[in-house]
């Protein structure tokens, strides 16, 4: 009898997984055997749909619950694989929350204060009772198309906003398709001067001065009214120049957008930001609070939001991880900060928050 027995657990073993394949929905499979890539991508699914919820049952807010540490984790786990962007419950989880944020900036009545969406990267559009303002909108990913944004859903977007502002020459924050369509429509496009320089569109991008001391005035035709800019000298390393914007809504609420500022020489202006004007919002890459949170003690904002977080094109150890924020932030700064991520919302208002001395 032991030889039948052996056979039938054998013949049992190896009928499992073929019988499994008949499960055409994922969701319901009850094993993985022999695709990894199956499995890693479901497992992904599972895991930011969970965090999705829980992001969704708590806002941003100026002091996370456990919740909401616990789900950027989560996320942080999924970004980090090697093939995240790669996933298609990567690329899904991105799309719905892009395309959820558009809706919203389309519909979206702002009365008082301002709305501030967290997009892919280091981009944000922020949306006050009068303008809507984009700063670094690109796509997503360089190269990797079906991780992407469509070009329906870019120019919804570009309906929705103002105007563009664009830090610097780099292709996580530069994107010439997204810039085509504002100016299709007489939208400004702001640039640092050697963006897309030879291109048939450049001499419809405005380059305004870069002068830690001027404040310039930019007209929005569309709406007949004007933005009051300061376009400060700043760096990405020691030779590339990289836009770093101070931009007055009409209602006087200030939007600081450093791009991807990182030259210690351009502290002579930094430390001087907080002195001559009232920063409300600073959007900062993640990377760039250090050291010794000299940029925020230099802009002095009343409400940090880092990005550029879970850049897929940078490698494991550069995909800055939205853990990390609460190491260099959490008990180290009397600066006031929160976290967004992908698609996420925060409506500030002024009152809220005391201007820093």
């Amino acid at each position: 009898m032991k030889p039948l027995t052996l056979n039938l657990t054998l013949l049992l073993f190896l009928t499992i997984p073929a019988l499994s394949q008949t499960v055409t929905d994922p969701d319901k499979k009850l094993e993985w055997w022999g695709n990894i890539d199956g499995y890693l991508n479901q497992q992904a699914k599972v895991t930011l749909s969970l965090a999705d919820q829980a992001l969704r049952s708590t806002p941003p807010s100026v002091n996370d619950p456990a919740i909401r540490k616990m789900a950027y984790l989560m996320i942080d786990n999924v970004l980090h694989e090697e093939k995240a962007p790669l996933q298609p419950a990567v690329q899904d989880f991105f799309h719905h929350r892009i395309a959820e944020a558009v809706r919203e900036i389309q519909t979206e009545k702002v009365n008082k204060g301002a709305v501030i969406w967290k997009l892919y990267n280091h981009a944000f559009v922020v949306k006050t009772p009068s303008v809507t303002i984009g700063f670094d909108i690109q796509r997503g990913m360089t190269g990797s198309e079906d991780f992407m944004l469509s070009r329906q859903l870019m120019q919804e977007l570009a309906d929705a906003i103002d105007i563009l502002f664009v830090s610097h020459n780099h292709d996580d924050h530069t994107d010439m398709v997204f810039a085509k369509m504002l100016l299709a429509q007489n939208k400004p496009v702001v640039t640092q001067a050697d963006i897309w320089a030879g291109s048939p569109i450049y001499g419809k991008i405005m380059h305004p001065e870069r002068d830690a001391n001027q404040i310039q005035k930019i007209t929005i035709p569309l709406k007949n009214i004007e933005l009051q800019v300061v376009v400060y000298p700043g760096h990405q390393g020691a030779d590339l120049q990289n836009n770093v914007y101070l931009v007055y809504s009409p209602e006087g609420i200030t939007f600081l957008h450093s791009g991807d500022q990182s030259c210690s020489a351009d502290f002579s202006w930094i430390d001087q930001v907080g002195d001559n004007h009232r920063v409300d919002i600073l959007m900062i890459n993640s990377w760039s609070v250090y050291p010794e949170q000299r940029y925020a003690k230099g802009y002095r904002p009343r409400l940090i939001i880092p990005g550029h977080e879970n850049e897929l094109g940078h490698t494991i150890d550069h995909r800055e991880p939205y853990w990390l924020n609460g190491n260099r932030l959490d008990n180290k700064t009397d600066f006031p900060w929160i976290q967004m991520i992908w698609g996420e919302k925060y409506h500030y208002l002024p009152k809220n928050f005391r201007r820093v001395k």
